[in-house]
């Protein structure tokens, strides 16, 4: 049966509210060695926070060979391998971790992909990352998710939901991207660096509900509904 809507909504956090993006769950792993793929790998960045967190890991980054973000990428101080977009080279248990951070938007086939991240993570493992939800066209993006539809092909390709979490609002990477255009095409970015994450968003959602004080999970419900990024932790079912 496939994961219904209600379920969903079950396992969102009632903690708090708080923006967060892909590295916040880096950053609430356990301290230990441990095995980190990076689909989407880029140019690399993520090994830094992984690094910081967990000086031990053993870190592969995994990417198709002709996207931008690997024509950029200059380090040789970690493990980089190519792929078709679809086929991960490594055996079945191979990995602790797989981290994906705004990727799937990216991708071709996302659910042939899904159930290869479940076949090279070991069982208990976890798939952390974020997604785009409400995010224009940037570098060759196919997809926005819903978190419905993203749960929904995870668990599909056998994860399970743990979480999701609301990151950068809709709002203000829809205001962003338009500033950043009219900006190109007007002043050549004199006030780009005015620009940020900041958005009056966050506030007005938690201000909803009249006189009726929302719970922290309410809260993020109503913030996953409108965020440009979905911040997601799922794991791979123990045997």
């Amino acid at each position: 049966m496939p994961i219904t809507l209600a379920q969903i909504q079950s396992r969102i956090p009632n903690d708090h509210t708080r923006q967060i993006t892909a590295e916040y769950y880096i950053e609430a792993l356990p301290v230990a060695p441990i095995r980190v793929l990076d689909v989407g790998a880029g140019d690399g960045r993520s090994i830094d926070v992984f690094r910081r967190r967990l000086p031990d890991l053993k870190w592969v980054g995994v990417d198709i060979p002709d996207s931008p973000e690997v024509r950029e990428r200059r380090r040789a101080d970690c493990e980089f391998v190519s792929y078709d977009g679809v086929n991960l080279p490594f055996d079945p248990g191979s990995f602790d971790v797989v981290y994906s951070r705004q990727v799937f938007e990216h991708v071709r086939h996302p659910e042939p992909l899904l159930r290869e991240i479940t076949r090279v993570l070991r069982p208990g493992g976890l798939f952390i990352g974020s997604v785009s939800q409400l995010e224009p066209l940037h570098s060759f993006s196919l997809w926005n998710f819903t978190y419905y539809g993203f749960a929904v092909i995870c668990e599909d390709a056998g994860l399970r939901l743990e979480e999701f979490r609301p990151g950068l609002d809709g709002f203000t990477l829809c205001f962003r991207n338009f500033i950043v255009f009219w900006l190109r095409q007007n002043i050549a970015g004199f006030f780009l660096p005015m620009i940020n994450n900041s958005s009056p968003f966050n506030s007005y959602i938690e201000s909803l509900g009249g006189s009726e004080k929302k719970s922290a999970k309410q809260i993020n419900l109503d913030k996953l509904t409108y965020c440009g990024h979905l911040c997601f932790k799922f794991s791979k079912p123990a045997r």
